[in-house]
């Protein structure tokens, strides 16, 4: 009927496409075969430029087309800064063929008008990087979260010494609207304030804002994240931050996760905040030590892959032996072995030196052993204000709990705020609340019987010492090879297993 759009079929829209398709494909080769002839024979022309435009614009995560224009940038840079390096000579030639002629106007003038003919070397070089972050955003909005698009930039960007952050910075934040939860832009963003030098505090007071337009923002949560250890730095390394902002923050991401208890952002923020310094000291910590006559064991709380760093070395009054040429013990590099020669007695005292600090040891009864031995530390010590807060956030996940028993999110951060208020005292009700999560959230199942593996093995290290069976035997009841800590039972000669 006249005045009636048609409307296609299922059938000739799929055809339709798969015609496009065809026609897409094969202009696609035509022009990737031209690209790499051209580049085979040396012609790193404008000519190649352009066919990387073509191709760049209709799909931007071609990283080969994205290396082959930084091979045109680079020569078309190279070719302009040899070029100022002839002017440079032709002017010096020019000055002194004047100055033996005793006529200096005629040559100044010709100097200018020549340079009056075309732009200078650097303003050409301006407009190439121009160009290349003209082409950057062109491609950014064909696809916002494209890898090759943001490198390309960083990398022209890195090229130009008269690079403009603050636009830059603009362009984050105009990004950031479009999309504020774009991690592209969020770590493009972090490389630019580093350039440009903004203040710390004011990138938080940023993230602050983004937060509250939009709690679900994984990425503001994460740059906050790192901002806040550089801004209030926690001496003893045992929380993320100073206590009176972790509890400002703690205050914050409540109310945040409260508002919407589904979203997972806030919960996993505040699983960062309950988390303890172990995670944030990239140093190598002893776990534990034992050292026999022939040899020597060391187990670390995290892996380490190299040793030496750790200049080790056993004191006995006056006398040092230095324990070196360690090898991995255990394919996660946390365990170590060094072979040695060392006469130990039971009647001397022993300290192992660690880059300086020295850790007393103690005598082995069975074989006249030395160690040492530190059980993992499972929770921070906090003041009682952060205490306090900690208590109060936990009533209010048990109280949510009673409207929503089934929320998983809940049920992790009220375990997690039992295991950082007394690891201890809520050990079974953290496990019960572990137990239920893998019937609610099956999918995670494994990550929550890790999870109880770990907090158990954690409670029975801790409890270990205090028994009368330390060091010589430690009960395993944890049937799997899979068990977390074990390297720090090298102190123990006997591990028995049990129901």
């Amino acid at each position: 009927m006249h005045g009636r759009v048609k409307v296609r079929t299922t059938e000739e829209e799929r055809e339709r496409k798969k015609k496009e398709q065809v026609l897409k494909m094969r202009a696609y080769r035509a022009a990737m075969s031209r690209l790499q002839k051209k580049r085979s024979a040396g012609e790193l022309d404008d000519e190649l430029l352009s066919l990387t435009v073509n191709l760049l614009q209709r799909n931007p995560d071609i990283g080969t087309v994205w290396n082959i224009r930084r091979e045109c940038v680079l020569y078309k840079v190279a070719q302009l800064q040899k070029e100022k390096e002839e002017e440079k000579k032709e002017e010096v030639a020019t000055t002194q063929s004047e100055e033996g002629d005793g006529d200096k106007g005629d040559g100044d003038k010709k100097l200018e008008e020549k340079k009056e003919e075309k732009p200078t070397v650097e303003q050409q070089l301006q407009r190439i990087y121009a160009t290349e972050l003209d082409l950057t955003e062109q491609c950014l909005m064909v696809n916002p979260k494209s890898y090759g698009a943001w490198h390309h930039r960083c990398w022209t960007l890195e090229q130009n010494p008269q690079a403009d952050w603050k636009r830059e910075l603009y362009l984050c934040n105009k990004y950031l609207k479009y999309d504020e939860r774009n991690f592209h832009t969020w770590d493009y963003r972090r490389y630019v304030c580093a350039k440009a030098a903004v203040p710390q505090q004011q990138e938080l007071d940023f993230c602050t804002e983004k937060i509250k337009v939009n709690f679900s923002n994984y990425s503001s949560w994460h740059h906050r994240s790192l901002l806040l250890p550089k801004l209030y730095p926690n001496e003893q390394q045992d929380r993320p931050m100073c206590e009176h902002k972790l509890k400002e923050e703690l205050e914050m991401v409540m109310t945040a996760a409260f508002t919407d208890p589904n979203d997972s952002s806030a919960w996993f923020y505040q699983r960062w905040l309950l988390g303890s310094g172990a995670q944030l000291d990239e140093k190598p910590t002893v776990a534990a030590f034992r050292c026999w006559p022939n040899k020597a064991q060391l187990a670390l709380k995290k892996p380490c892959a190299e040793l030496s760093q750790l200049k080790l070395q056993l004191i006995s009054g006056e006398q040092t032996y230095p324990l070196e040429s360690w090898t991995a013990a255990n394919t996660e590099k946390t365990l170590w072995e060094c072979s040695h020669s060392i006469e130990t007695q039971a009647s001397q005292e022993y300290a192992l030196e660690v880059q300086g600090q020295r850790l007393k040891l103690a005598v082995q009864p069975s074989d006249q052993s030395i160690y040492y031995f530190v059980p993992p530390v499972a929770a921070a010590s906090c003041s009682k204000e952060l205490l306090a807060e900690l208590e109060s956030q936990l009533q209010s996940c048990r109280d949510l709990l009673e409207y929503e028993p089934d929320s998983k999110w809940t049920l992790l951060t009220s375990a997690l705020l039992m295991r950082a208020i007394d690891p201890s005292k809520y050990h079974e009700q953290s496990l019960a609340n572990i137990i239920k999560l893998e019937k609610v959230d099956a999918l995670r199942k494994g990550y929550y019987e890790d999870l109880a593996r770990r907090w158990t093995m954690e409670e029975a290290l801790t409890k270990w010492p205090e028994s009368a069976q330390f060091p010589q035997l430690f009960e395993l009841s944890l049937k799997t090879p899979k068990t977390p800590y074990r390297q720090y039972l090298i102190v123990a000669d006997t591990v028995k297993e049990v129901e």
